[in-house]
């Protein structure tokens, strides 16, 4: 089977498990999306469902934001971890939006990667589901699968992105994104994987995925 093959055979296996892909992150807008997904980091989805309608009933504009004070959005977001970093990001980032861009999420990867707790990831999420433009964000759990399937070497996340966007097309970024995102958390997940019951690894998995 030849690589084009079998990045064909395994959109197709995504696409049958997972033709509808909602966001997993609840959010209204852009901007409760942006706080959402920098809250998702080192913390699951739904940890941060769980925090979130707290947070955004207090506020849940820029502008609303930074009326708050830093010490309670910690106190909200203390279940994700890393609050006080991310308390001060949520600010300052509100903050920002305020000041240069009107109050709305720029529709923009360097601008929006120049906003306090916004990295790559972020804003390649933000950039996809927010706003629709083809990205591939790539975080430590599609690194993982995409090393296990043999689509990339897995030695970083820059790495596995590169590999990603030249393997599939453009126009299936953003679903395959959260499909792959879905299969791993039901089929493929870090912990207790069975291989053979797994239908991509089964099929394409790395032979150290059968010896560990």
């Amino acid at each position: 089977m030849t690589k084009a093959e079998k990045v064909s055979e395994i959109t197709r296996i995504l696409e049958s498990h997972y033709p509808e892909t909602p966001v997993p992150l609840d959010h209204k807008d852009n901007y409760t999306l942006l706080v959402a997904v920098l809250l998702s980091a080192q913390c699951t989805d739904i940890r941060v469902n769980q925090v979130t309608p707290a947070l955004f009933k207090m506020a849940d504009t820029p502008a609303k934001m930074v009326q708050q004070k830093v010490e309670d959005i910690k106190a909200i977001i203390r279940p994700c971890g890393l609050s006080p970093r991310k308390s001060k990001a949520i600010y300052e980032l509100s903050e920002i939006l305020l000041d240069k861009y009107d109050g709305e999420v720029p529709n923009d990867m360097a601008a929006l990667e120049s906003l306090p707790g916004v990295g790559h990831k972020t804003a390649s999420v933000v950039i996809s589901q927010g706003f629709g433009v083809p990205a591939f964000p790539v975080d430590t759990h599609i690194h993982r699968l995409a090393w296990r399937w043999g689509l990339s070497t897995g030695k970083n996340v820059v790495k596995t992105e590169k590999d990603l966007k030249r393997l599939f097309p453009e126009e299936l970024w953003n679903k395959l994104h959260l499909q792959i995102i879905f299969f791993g958390r039901e089929f493929c997940p870090a912990r207790g994987h069975q291989p053979m019951e797994c239908p991509i690894c089964s099929q394409f998995g790395r032979k150290a995925v059968f010896e560990k």
